[in-house]
């Protein structure tokens, strides 16, 4: 998968597990570093490499429902419908999905099984099969994923495993030694080495974002491996690398441990994670200066660092500290913000309700302020993801009947209504769900997927459209809190 940012940029491959690790390597006594040719990585790998797993990822093979288009249409028309061609000459065909394979890497953090990776080495997996450097197979099942920061959760069952501390990637320092570890190209148990390029790197790529940038070889097949310290203690998640073909070029991203150990916590404790938010839109201040420059402005900020405030939403975090569009942010809870994604990444650490002192600029004049975070919906709640328990209704994909009497080619038909949100917005039995936010409902599972999402949403509504059997089409708008 390839994600391209703009014209000026490199292409960025999501590929298999990125890079390596940070970590700084001294001397017994913390003096000055030890000089390049003495750097001894031995011990970081014996620690790393039993921890780290291979994934093997399947999807299986799918009867799915596709429209064609006739291709005698342009040629036998019949507008009418006289000779029995509804939909516009569009016909539907069942065709047979081929099984997908793929694999990625994990790292064990806990002996009772718990592994560390990233959601896009799991995401549309019906099968999972975790090998250990010993060659043990497992089958997994996912505890709990989160898109935002490309990480998830999966869970084998065993006892005394292999794992990897966790360190602390808030103290790595650019130009320290670190190793990645994973399993590219399916060749188990690979180190690669290289230091720490930068750190903080916001990429577009992600909604939450704040990559250790490594040097370390990857490529296709590390992803979700261990980015590991001279100290042998896991430091980050590799994510990405930075690449025209998708093979390594130079560049590699991990996921730090900060933002790693927040996303566990939240998907072991709540099933899904519990983001603090200053309800601010914004970007880096230097990069809006260097903008305004472009187009020939002067701008005076103040400062050339920090983040740039350009919009505020009503009744956010940011909003009760006073912030307002030109302000910049500067620093949060005595830390200094430099970028967004440091601000990015320090908010990861925070759950609705923590409180904390923003420091920012207003008109140059420098203010600090104590609020609370919220969540996405404007409250201090635990949010919870919803399930298709909370429609109260059961459903089954439509026959080929109803799709040729109805001239559709997929749907959802609710059954049964019980007691739940359905009932409460007038929706009935028979009526058939065939979008709901926009997305194809096909099978319950995208019910169940579409429910999940939009319940931890900003707004955590269901726009249903549909159709009854007498033809009649209706649209619904489905409130799913509590």
């Amino acid at each position: 998968m390839q994600i391209k940012f703009s014209n000026t940029m490199k292409t960025l491959a999501i590929v298999g597990a990125l890079a390596l690790s940070v970590g700084a390597y001294t001397n017994s006594l913390g003096a000055s570093p030890v000089p390049v040719g003495q750097v001894d990585l031995t011990y970081a790998a014996e620690k790393a490499l039993p921890a780290v797993v291979h994934i093997k990822y399947v999807q299986n093979s799918k009867i799915q429902t596709v429209e064609v288009q006739d291709p005698f249409e342009d040629f036998f028309s019949d507008p009418f419908g006289f000779f029995g061609t509804p939909n516009g000459g569009r016909r539907q065909r069942q065709i047979q999905t081929q099984p997908r394979e793929a694999s990625g890497s994990g790292v064990i953090i806990s002996d009772d099984g718990y592994i560390v990776t990233n959601n896009h080495v799991v995401e549309g997996a019906d099968e999972l099969t975790v090998t250990l450097n010993d060659n043990r197979e497992f089958s997994a099942r996912i505890i709990g994923t989160d898109k935002t920061t490309d990480l998830a959760l999966i869970k084998i069952d065993g006892k005394g495993l292999p794992t990897l501390a966790v360190g602390d990637s808030e103290k790595l320092k650019v130009g320290e030694w670190v190793i990645a570890v994973g399993n590219p190209f399916n060749l188990n148990s690979t180190v690669t080495a290289g230091i720490v390029s930068a750190k903080a790197r916001g990429l577009g790529a992600n909604g939450v974002e704040s990559f250790i940038q490594t040097d370390a070889a990857i490529n296709s097949g590390n992803s979700g491996g261990a980015l590991v310290n001279t100290q042998g203690e896991l430091v980050g998640i590799n994510a990405m690398l930075y690449s025209q073909t998708g093979s390594y070029a130079g560049y590699g991203f991990a996921i730090p441990t900060t933002i790693m150990n927040k996303v566990v916590s939240d998907l072991k404790k709540y099933g899904t994670v519990q983001r603090a938010v200053l309800s601010i839109a914004g970007g880096d201040a230097h990069t809006y200066i260097d903008n305004e420059k472009r187009k020939g402005n002067e701008v005076d900020l103040g400062t050339n660092e920090g983040v740039y405030v350009q919009k505020v939403e009503d009744g956010g975090a940011g909003a009760e500290a006073g912030l307002e569009a030109g302000d910049v942010i500067t620093a949060i809870d005595g830390k200094k913000i430099t970028k967004m994604a440091e601000l990015q990444e320090y908010l990861a650490g925070k759950r609705p309700g923590d409180k904390v002192k923003v420091t920012f600029l207003h008109k140059k004049a420098k203010k600090e302020k104590t609020v609370t975070l919220k969540n996405a919906q404007g409250t201090t709640d635990v949010v919870k993801t919803a399930d298709l328990d909370l429609l109260g209704a059961n459903f089954k994909p439509i026959t080929a009947e109803q799709k040729e009497q109805l001239g559709i080619s997929y749907g959802l038909e609710v059954t049964k209504i019980n007691k739940g949100k359905l009932q409460d917005s007038g929706i009935t039995k028979g009526f058939i769900i065939q979008t709901v936010n926009e997305e194809p409902m096909k099978t319950i599972d995208d019910l169940q997927k579409i429910v999940k999402e939009s319940s931890t949403n900003k707004e955590p509504v269901l726009y249903i459209k549909g159709v009854y059997p007498t033809g009649k089409r209706k649209y619904f708008v489905i409130d799913l809190n509590e």
